[in-house]
């Protein structure tokens, strides 16, 4: 994470942050972003075993730390399933019941 956009950061660990999304889709929205650069999902295999677990880890710590105890993850791969920002992350969403679209 650049550090170029302000953003309120609620969580960090090693090489990882979890910060408010900017335009929320429901009361609590959260995105965890790893420091390092992948552009999306599909270069997930590009993280070593290990690493990838501890990412995934923290955005369950990231929701529990929150309160969540129901919520959804979103990582969105490509355009067309809306990603606009190229750099894996995944979103948290929770707050309210969250009916599949």
């Amino acid at each position: 994470m650049s550090g170029d956009l302000p953003a309120t950061v609620v969580g960090r660990s090693d090489g990882l942050v979890a910060i408010e999304d900017i335009a929320p889709k429901a009361p609590l929205h959260l995105l965890v972003i790893p420091e390092r650069h992948l552009s999306s999902f599909r270069e997930i295999d590009a993280l070593p075993g290990e690493e990838a677990q501890r990412l995934l880890g923290f955005v369950a710590e990231t929701a529990a730390a929150a309160g969540l105890e129901d919520y959804r993850v979103i990582v969105n791969v490509g355009p067309g399933a809306g990603q606009t920002v190229f750099h894996l992350h995944w979103h948290i969403l929770g707050g309210r019941e969250l009916p599949f679209p």
